[in-house]
């Protein structure tokens, strides 16, 4: 479709406003075309894109490698259900469990879901480890965490924000405080917990991340009481962080693992991995999808690894990453009135705020840089992984441009 016989911005503003549910505050620019690092609105103003679909691009957009994946297999199949075998799904459920070892990987279609599928694994590890259905249900999860939108992430996210005008909500759910060791050994029941479920870095509550001598501590508590740890890295995995998973700066191994967002380079999929001590409570019937792990869907992240092996981008978020942490906290103390602290690892950075993010957030758009609020608190850095040096330096001079000229009440 030629660029004259797309909808205007105001066009399409009108289309949403007719048409689209109302669940998402009204956005302020129609997007209609995106290369690399950069978008480009419907009056033709480029962006540099920081956002990356909330860390989905990994790849940054229209990757060759990633189009051309994508398009071979569109040609070729699409979808058959998980009534067949498709060679995509196999292949990518062996590279996946050589980033996370041993096991099995069972595919979805988005974050929440690959949640959702930890929830129900948990409640079977719960009737196994009690002998009886509904005794040991209890799933433990941090406060400010973030695990989807459906009835069983909203009850994991102790937000009132998110549950409000829901409940009642899924039972068995208890929340203690970030990186408080002894707050999670008295939330943790030998006889009544299941599971731990835990974000490696908190995107949506913030970017708070988890010390790695607290998810040693932790991991320690799970195996001595038979409490399966499960690691949340659908924001934080896929090489944001400098390495594939951000738990594996601890050392520590989960009995699973969440991941979607970046792994299929915007074509959606979610998906866990189990490790062998709980690999084999699914069994046929237990759970299923109809999309989940489809031919395109797993083209797609196929694609996604292969280009970060190839391009050797974890290496390079570890490296590149430095120099940006560093210019970043010299702006902190630049506006120590604006900038509270910098928090997260590699390209997940959240810049929190001693203001209300929301207006900066505008502000910085209008500036030329896409970027996501977070928790009410910090705005988030969300680069591409193949960004290059020269963009991080360009993040940095606009966000000293727009705080340079911030007025504080």
């Amino acid at each position: 479709m030629s660029d004259s016989l797309l909808p205007s911005s105001d066009e399409s503003a009108k289309l949403y406003e007719q048409y689209v549910a109302r669940n998402y505050a009204s956005a302020a620019i129609t997007l209609v075309r995106g290369e690399g690092t950069r978008v480009w609105d419907a009056q033709g103003k480029c962006y540099l894109d920081f956002a990356s679909g909330i860390a989905v691009n990994a790849l940054g957009h229209s990757h060759p490698v990633w189009v051309k994946r994508v398009a071979e297999q569109a040609a070729k199949l699409v979808h058959v259900s998980n009534l067949y075998r498709n060679e995509p799904q196999g292949r990518l459920a062996a590279t996946l469990s050589r980033y996370c070892g041993a096991g099995r990987v069972l595919f979805c279609n988005s974050g929440a879901e690959a949640n959702e599928a930890l929830l129900k694994l948990a409640r079977l590890h719960g009737k196994k480890k009690s002998g009886r259905e509904g005794d040991c249900i209890g799933v433990v999860v941090a406060e400010r965490a973030f695990h989807g939108r459906t009835f069983g992430g909203m009850s994991a996210t102790p937000q009132e924000k998110i549950q409000s005008g829901f409940r009642p909500l899924l039972s068995g759910f208890t929340s203690a405080p970030l990186n408080d060791i002894s707050a999670w050994d008295r939330a943790i029941h030998p006889q009544t917990t299941a599971a731990v479920l835990l974000e490696t870095i908190q995107g949506e509550g913030g970017v708070f991340v988890a010390q790695p001598e607290f998810l040693k501590q932790l991991q320690a508590l799970c195996r001595e009481r038979n409490v399966l740890l499960f690691i949340d890295e659908i924001q934080c995995g896929i090489g944001r962080t400098g390495k594939f998973f951000a738990y594996e700066y601890a050392g520590i191994k989960p009995d699973a693992i969440a991941m979607a967002k970046g792994l299929g380079g915007g074509f959606p999929i979610g998906a866990i991995w189990m490790s062998p001590s709980c690999d084999e409570l699914f069994q046929a019937g237990s759970h299923g999808t109809t999309f989940g792990g489809g031919a395109l869907a797993a083209s797609a992240a196929l694609a996604v690894l292969e280009v970060v092996q190839s391009e050797q981008l974890v290496e390079r978020v570890a490296k590149q990453s430095v120099a940006w942490h560093a210019s970043l906290n010299q702006l902190a103390k630049k506006y120590p009135a604006i900038i509270r602290e910098i928090r997260g690892v590699g390209y997940m950075v959240g810049v929190a705020l001693n203001v209300d993010p929301l207006p900066v957030v505008a502000a910085l758009r209008e500036a030329g840089i896409l970027t996501v609020p977070a928790g009410g608190v910090a705005i988030r850095l969300l680069p591409p992984l193949n960004a290059s040096v020269a963009e991080l330096d360009e993040s940095v001079q606009i966000l000293d441009h727009v705080l340079g000229q911030w007025k504080v009440a």
